[in-house]
C-alpha cells in the first residue's frame, strides 16, 4: 500500500485526470447526468427540496452531505438567501452553508437562479471533487484530509476559519503538534495557539502550501501507518463527517473570523 504522501501525490500529480476517472464511474456518472438533466426544472426552493435526488447531490456537491436530513435547516437557509446581513446563511460561521444559499439563491433570483453556471456545472464540479475525496477517504483517510485542505486554503483567512472546521483543524494540529486536547480551552486561547504555530496567509502560496501538506502527510503517516495491521488499519480509515452538527453549528453561530 501507498503511503499517505506517495497516495496523495499520485492523485495530485494529474488532479484533472484523477477528477475525471472518478466522474467515469457508474455511480458518479449517472447522478451527474440526473441533475444536469434536472436541475433547468428547478425553479423555487419547494421544487429543490421536492426533488430528493437533486437535493442531495447539492448537498454532497457542498460538502453537507451529512446533514442532508436536516431539511429543516436547509429551507430555512434557502428561504432566507444571503442578501440579509442577519439571514442564517451569514450568522453560521461554516462558509458551506452560505455557499449553498448563494448558489440556490431563489430570494435574489427567483426561477433563473438555476440558469447560471455555479447551479449548473459549477455544482457538478463540486460533486466530482467531493467524490474524489471520498474515494480518498475509504482508503487513507489522510489522503482526503490533504485534499480536502488543499481544496480550501484558498478560503482560509485566520485562525477562526480553521477552528470553524474540524478537517482543517485536524491537519493543523497534525502539521503543527497541537495538541488535540486544546479544544477544551477558550476559542481565543486556541485562535492564539494556532496564530503562533503557522503563518496561515503562507498557505496561499502554491509552494508554501504545497510544503505544509508534505509536513502534514508525513506527521499522518507516522501516527497512521498505511502498512498497520489490517483490524487497525480498518479503524483507522474509518471516514470522518467534516464540519459539526447542527447543534454546534447553531452554537457557533456568532463565531467569525476574529472572533466577533
Amino acid at each position: 500500500m501507498f503511503s499517505t504522501s506517495a497516495s496523495y501525490r499520485l492523485i495530485t500529480a494529474n488532479l484533472q485526470r484523477s477528477l475525471d476517472n472518478v466522474a467515469q464511474q457508474p455511480l458518479p456518472s449517472r447522478e451527474i447526468e440526473y441533475y444536469k438533466q434536472e436541475i433547468a426544472n428547478i425553479k423555487s426552493v419547494d421544487d429543490f427540496m421536492a426533488n430528493d435526488r437533486v437535493y442531495r447531490f447539492a448537498m454532497k456537491a457542498f460538502g453537507l452531505e451529512e446533514l442532508s436530513y436536516a431539511k429543516g435547516l436547509i429551507r430555512k437557509l434557502l428561504d432566507q438567501g444571503t442578501d440579509d446581513p442577519q439571514a442564517l446563511a451569514n450568522q453560521l460561521a461554516d462558509p458551506r452553508y452560505r455557499d449553498l444559499a448563494k448558489t440556490f439563491n431563489f430570494v435574489r433570483y427567483g426561477a433563473s437562479t438555476t440558469a447560471f453556471t455555479d447551479a449548473t456545472q459549477g455544482t457538478v464540479d463540486r460533486y466530482i471533487r467531493q467524490s474524489l475525496e471520498e474515494e480518498a477517504g475509504t482508503t487513507n483517510e489522510g489522503v482526503r484530509l490533504a485534499l480536502y485542505f488543499e481544496r480550501k486554503a484558498a478560503d482560509i483567512n485566520g485562525p477562526f476559519d480553521v477552528l470553524g472546521d474540524r478537517a482543517l483543524l485536524q491537519v493543523v494540529q497534525t502539521a503543527t503538534g497541537i495538541s488535540p486536547a486544546t479544544a477544551s480551552q477558550p476559542i481565543d486561547k486556541q485562535s492564539a495557539e494556532i496564530a503562533k504555530r503557522i503563518d496561515l496567509s503562507e498557505l496561499k502560496d502554491p509552494d508554501k502550501l504545497a510544503e505544509f501538506l508534505t509536513r502534514f502527510t508525513t506527521l499522518w503517516e507516522i501516527d497512521n501507518p498505511s502498512s498497520a495491521p489490517a483490524s487497525s488499519q480498518i479503524a483507522a480509515l474509518q471516514p470522518a463527517p467534516f464540519g459539526i452538527d447542527v447543534n454546534t453549528l447553531m452554537n457557533l453561530q456568532n463565531i467569525k473570523y476574529g472572533g466577533r
